[in-house]
């Protein structure tokens, strides 16, 4: 298998500074709505759809719907999701 096929490599998730910032913020937060994301992120609302699309195809986050609103939660459960977690914990208060 070539490696630029598989469609979940670290890269595609780490490699847009957009993503990674919606990613820490849900880490953080646990759950927040649209509005708050791009709040917290300081992106525009394209973006943001765009990458919440693309994180919740790799299983990291979970959209919940209630009425019109829309929450969007971090997957704790997902090994990989709590992997980067860690990762983002030990990065930003491991300098200290």
């Amino acid at each position: 298998m070539i490696i630029s096929e598989k469609k979940d490599l670290v890269e595609d998730v780490l490699g847009s500074k957009a993503r990674v910032k919606i990613l820490k913020a849900l880490a953080i937060n646990e759950e927040l709505t649209l509005s708050l994301i791009i709040s917290k992120t300081r992106l525009n609302y394209v973006n943001v759809v765009k990458h919440l699309k693309h994180l919740a195809a790799l299983n990291l986050i979970q959209e919940k719907k209630f009425g019109r609103i829309k929450i969007y939660r971090y997957k704790f459960e997902n090994f990989k999701a709590r992997s980067l977690k860690k990762f983002i914990e030990i990065w930003e208060d491991g300098f200290h």
